[in-house]
């Protein structure tokens, strides 16, 4: 991560093309004030993107439809969801949106950083880590660890291509080892309406035009098992000085509706192995407080 999305074709191809910043953008927002609280449900309603795999999409496939779904079930509603392109603004769009007389669209995004300002983030439901990719039987079957790349003798390593999306820490990380030179940077937000985040792995490492790619390990983790007949490894990056790669995910509620927060830790807890058994089931790198792989 279903919605009431425009239905014309040109504004669905714009939401395609500026879809990814979603997430990372959230990490480095202004705090907003607070809101009214809720009032009693009648729908669990969340706000998603309609076309961001592994995240959420319109026909309900991501795993962010899907806890959505099962928490909506515990509460005995319908899921009712409200969807538009995950990107700058995409909080004050959607869980801060409404017009005068109206009720709020949606009362929940599935997927905001733990420490995120913007909404009132909720306990944390999974940590992931940035994660470098590559083509299997291609030169770097050596390479287990962000160390093991950088230990590469001068002469291979020189040659690599290594993409990364602009504004991620894969770029902060190869700039802080000296890899310039090897370094390809990607648009977060590309002007192609038919880009999506998966793209660096299951078109430019697939077709070779890349050797490796760093990217958000949900991203890297669902893409790597999509290609037929290309294997792909993903090697989940640890955190070091001046570069943050893990981060814990939350979900974000209105700030000021204490008691729905409440209502959505509750549901956590009370879920932990589902919601890792789904997350399991998208192949999302998951670490623990320390950086470490969990199972």
């Amino acid at each position: 991560m279903t919605r009431a999305a425009p239905s014309i074709a040109t504004t669905r191809r714009k939401r395609k093309a500026m879809r990814f910043a979603g997430l990372v953008a959230m990490l480095a927002v202004a705090s907003m004030p607070a809101l009214a609280a809720n009032d009693a449900k009648t729908a669990f309603r969340p706000c998603i993107d309609p076309s961001n795999l592994p995240f959420a999409n319109d026909k309900g496939e991501g795993f962010e439809n899907r806890i959505a779904a099962l928490f909506a079930s515990k509460l005995g509603l319908p899921v009712k969801s409200y969807s538009f392109p995950q990107r700058m603004n995409f909080i004050r769009n959607t869980l801060r949106y409404r017009l005068p007389g109206e009720d709020f669209r949606c009362d929940i995004v599935m997927s905001v950083p733990a420490q995120y300002d913007q909404a009132q983030p909720t306990v944390p439901y999974y940590r992931s880590t940035y994660a470098l990719v590559y083509r299997k039987g291609k030169g770097l079957d050596e390479v287990r660890s962000g160390n093991d790349l950088l230990a590469l003798p001068a002469d291979r390593r020189d040659k690599l291509r290594i993409g990364f999306f602009d504004r991620s820490p894969g770029g902060t990380w190869l700039v802080k080892h000296g890899m310039e030179a090897q370094a390809k940077p990607y648009p977060m937000m590309s002007p192609d309406p038919d880009q999506y985040p998966g793209q660096i792995i299951d078109t430019e490492l697939a077709q070779g035009k890349i050797d490796a790619a760093i990217v958000w390990g949900p991203i890297a983790g669902y893409y790597a098992t999509r290609v037929p007949g290309v294997e792909f490894v993903v090697i989940p990056l640890r955190s070091e000085p001046g570069v943050k790669f893990d981060y814990a995910i939350a979900m974000g509620v209105r700030r000021g509706e204490n008691e729905w927060k409440t209502t959505i830790d509750k549901l956590i807890a009370d879920n932990q192995a589902a919601i890792m058994q789904i997350l399991h089931e998208y192949n999302v790198p998951l670490v623990d407080a320390k950086g470490d792989p969990l199972g």
